[in-house]
């Protein structure tokens, strides 16, 4: 009986220290990844990349310089991001006349039926890409979900948004953004 109570003691001593010694490397890890996160895009260029619709086109960031382009990295598991899309199809019909792209980022783990089949129940308006890590990368990394990037017509990030937020905090980023830069005119 002693013998089970000194294991015992000496099982969760190990696991006490297991979970302090990981816990403390998990939150050492998580703010070096911050880090890069929390540096100020304001004012930069956005990352151009090149990422897969889901109807299989490729889509490149830069094809929409002129217009003002909502960046929102999002997955089909995240709850906020069921919250803003609705937000995002009104927002897409009311200031997509004006020159207003959103563009969703799926950072899923999902394949490509199930997010489209959600996009579909979601309703969404707006082009939907296949992310890849590497492009998250190239926005500082996206270690929380969702995360918006408002670009001006000039391909210039205005702001920046982590986690949900609300519809008139959008509403301000996109009419910052379509006042920035000049509109440049398609081509025929």
């Amino acid at each position: 009986m002693k013998r089970d109570t000194t294991f015992l003691v000496f099982v969760a001593v190990l696991v006490a220290a297991m979970l302090f010694f990981g816990i403390r490397k998990t939150r050492h890890a998580g703010s070096a990844g911050t880090a890069s996160a929390s540096l100020d895009p304001k004012g930069q260029a956005a990352p151009d990349f090149t990422l897969d619709q889901l109807n299989g086109n490729t889509v490149q960031l830069s094809s929409y310089r002129g217009q003002a382009v909502l960046l929102n990295f999002w997955a089909t598991w995240c709850g906020p991001c069921k919250i803003e899309m609705p937000w995002f199809v009104e927002l897409q019909k009311e200031y997509g006349p004006q020159g207003l792209q959103i563009v969703g980022v799926a950072m899923d783990d999902s394949d490509k039926d199930d997010i489209e089949k959600f996009v579909k129940e979601m309703g969404v308006n707006y082009p939907i890409l296949i992310g890849k890590e590497a492009v998250g990368e190239q926005y500082g990394g996206v270690n929380v979900l969702p995360t918006t990037f408002f670009i001006d017509r000039d391909g210039k990030i205005v702001a920046r948004e982590f986690g949900l937020q609300s519809r008139s905090v959008f509403v301000d980023h996109i009419k910052q953004a379509l006042s920035q830069g000049r509109t440049v005119q398609a081509q025929k």
